[in-house]
């Protein structure tokens, strides 16, 4: 495996991932390619990865941390947007409410604390996003919800992706 260049002479060793899914279940991963491709389908790319970003933040995902930051930075996201997301409650004036609306769903989806999505959530992204639209924002979040859960349970190692590597 390749060392990571962002880390220095004292940082801790890099982790092996548990198990190299996608390997070993190669029609699941071509299944959730496509999954993810479609879900894309009319979703603003800047909503896209910052959906994608601050769910996989809620879930301590640091593989696809890595991945969508990245991506974003290469789709010409800013650093300032990116770093504020994990404080978007303090930070609402970097984004626009459609933004903010598609954040907050996110969460709401993502933790399901009380067990569903509170209907004011649902409301205020209703309000920014039109029907279809808004189908295909609930799926990208179920979508980056399930990269997570193959991410964080194999722990894959973060690191070594290239933007756009995936695309």
């Amino acid at each position: 495996m390749t060392t990571n260049t962002t880390t220095t002479e004292n940082s801790a060793p890099e982790h092996a991932p548990r198990l190299e899914w996608a390997k070993h279940a190669p029609e699941v991963w071509k299944a959730m390619l496509r999954l993810e491709k479609a879900a894309a389908q009319g979703l603003d790319p800047k909503v896209r990865e910052l959906v994608k970003i601050r769910a996989s933040q809620l879930n301590h995902c640091a593989f696809c941390l890595d991945m969508h930051t990245k991506d974003a930075l290469a789709a010409g996201e800013s650093v300032e947007r990116i770093v504020q997301l994990a404080a978007w409650e303090e930070s609402r004036h970097f984004y626009t409410e459609r933004e903010l609306a598609a954040i907050e769903l996110t969460e709401a989806v993502t933790v399901l604390t009380d067990g569903f999505v509170p209907d004011a959530v649902y409301e205020k992204a209703a309000e920014h996003f039109d029907e279809p639209e808004l189908a295909q924002l609930i799926a990208a979040i179920t979508v980056i919800n399930a990269w997570n859960r193959f991410g964080v349970t194999c722990r894959l190692t973060p690191g070594h992706y290239t933007p756009g590597q995936h695309a």
